[in-house]
């Protein structure tokens, strides 16, 4: 009996967890549709450098503002109702998009679907957390960072479809005509393309309950022991969970409640907004947006051509985020960052150096496949996994949608930047194009001095542990000190 009880305890988590992860698939895709289209819609609109980091950038500002106002929506209405609002958004943003007959109309629906992509980023790492066994916690929040992995893959595979990107075996006619399609109407179509995932995802919600720690703060107890009955392995396990859960809440804790000016809180925020801010600006998402780009310009493919070079990055985004994991809970989270960071940084030096050179070739292709990989096993999942555990139950919301929103300013300032660095002249003059790549080489080995002296080891823990952890005495005299019992 207690067997099958595990089995269906179990097996509601993981179904839970899918469908909430799709939020990362989404935010996947939605971040990862612009990387093909823009090498289309740029030319269509005839857009300056200034102008295509806008177009790039303008639904980095909506995940800014989404991610502000996912703490208060997750804290109002629930984790589970702020996906849902999520999902309304990424419909019609992709649905605005497709239309679009201008840059500032394209701006608007991708504003409207970074706001989607913003509170999904904060709520959906959040609800797993809430419901994921300690044990496994850093595991079942990575499946959300491996579902923005697939919606990458996916989105690479579906623009490079669209556009045709394989163009060995048609004629030089054929191949001009098959990119003036692309850019009178293949960018449209593959915006479109996300409607399939995002109304799966609206759907399937429907499906999924609220949180438990969501309904103690509301006071519906009976509702949360209904939940933890369906996510533990016995009543007595539901029975103490519910109890530390409510503890935490508890009125008569008063003289113990938690808030942003309690001491050891304001590191801890400032640990997650370091975090976030160093996972942007290492440059991973300077590389996926602009992959395309980068392949095309810096390592001479074809526009069409360097469609397919994207799946190889996504492929090795893909299978290296199976390491992080498969090995996040039994290594920890500090040398999963540390090794990824490491690698990030080798990269992105090797990158630059055959750039600068001119021995451009499969070297370089392997260089920017080591930093992808590195950033996948690390970076990505990690980072994640720590903002989603970091935070008292009281201000999660709060903190997490703070720290989120540090990342996605950031986020943008990359993207923005981005195109305006290669092209200076200063970085043509002197830096022979790869300016860009050792500021962001720069940025790893500053983020591995930080990882290194300043982030905890949290595995192992419950999310009411850690709370006792982050406010006792002399928690961060030494980060290596917190080790699971």
């Amino acid at each position: 009996m207690a067997t099958v009880k595990n089995q269906n305890a179990r097996t509601t988590i993981l179904f839970i967890t899918a469908v909430v992860a799709m939020g990362g698939l989404l935010f996947g895709y939605d971040t990862g549709v612009i990387s093909g289209s823009q090498l289309y819609f740029t030319e269509f609109f005839d857009l300056s450098t200034g102008e295509q980091g806008w177009a790039v950038s303008s639904a980095i500002y909506g995940c800014l503002f989404g991610a502000l106002a996912s703490g208060y929506l997750t804290k109002k209405i629930s984790r589970k109702y702020t996906l849902l609002f999520s999902a309304v958004l990424f419909i019609i943003s992709a649905w605005g998009s497709g239309f679009s007959s201008s840059l500032l109309e394209l701006s608007i629906y991708r504003i409207i679907g970074g706001l989607g992509v913003g509170m999904a980023s904060m709520a959906a790492p959040m609800y797993i957390a809430e419901i994921s066994p300690p044990k496994e916690r850093g595991q079942m929040v990575s499946y959300y960072q491996l579902a923005v992995v697939i919606g990458f893959f996916v989105v690479f595979l579906a623009t490079y479809f669209i556009g045709n990107g394989s163009v060995s075996f048609i004629s030089s006619f054929n191949e001009t005509d098959l990119h003036s399609w692309n850019v009178e109407q293949g960018w449209r179509i593959m915006f479109w393309s996300e409607l399939i995932p995002a109304g799966a995802f609206l759907l399937l919600l429907f499906f999924v309950p609220h949180t438990p720690r969501w309904l103690v703060l509301k006071q519906r107890t009976d509702e949360a022991r209904e939940v933890l009955a369906a996510i533990t392995s016995s009543e007595e396990e539901a029975r103490l969970e519910l109890e530390d859960i409510k503890l935490s809440f508890s009125e008569t804790q008063q003289h113990h409640r938690i808030t942003l000016a309690s001491k050891g809180i304001a590191f801890i925020l400032f640990l997650g907004i370091m975090l976030s801010i160093f996972q942007q600006t290492t440059g991973i998402n300077a590389i996926l947006y602009y992959g395309a780009e980068i392949f095309s310009n810096a390592l001479g493919y074809g526009p069409e051509d360097a469609l397919k070079q994207q799946l190889w990055t996504a492929g090795v985004n893909l299978v290296f985020t199976f390491i992080a994991i498969f090995s996040i809970d039994k290594w920890g989270r500090k040398p999963l960052l540390l090794t990824g960071i490491t690698g990030m940084f080798l990269g992105l030096s090797i990158l630059a150096l055959t750039i600068y050179s001119g021995q451009i070739g499969i070297v370089s292709l392997l260089a920017i496949l080591l930093f992808i990989g590195s950033f996948a096993m690390s970076m990505g999942p990690v980072v994640w996994v720590l903002l989603s555990e970091i935070f008292p139950n009281t201000i999660r919301s709060f903190a997490m949608s703070i720290a989120v929103a540090a990342q996605w300013l950031f986020n943008a300032i990359v993207a923005n930047s981005f195109p305006v660095i290669n092209g200076s002249q200063l970085n043509n003059a002197m830096f022979n194009g790869v300016l860009s790549y050792i500021i962001f080489s720069s940025f790893c080995f500053i983020t591995f001095i930080f990882v290194w002296r300043l982030v905890p080891e949290t595995k192992g823990k419950t999310l009411e542990e850690l709370e006792g952890l982050w406010t006792g005495e002399n928690v961060f005299h030494d980060a290596d000190q917190i080790e699971p019992d």
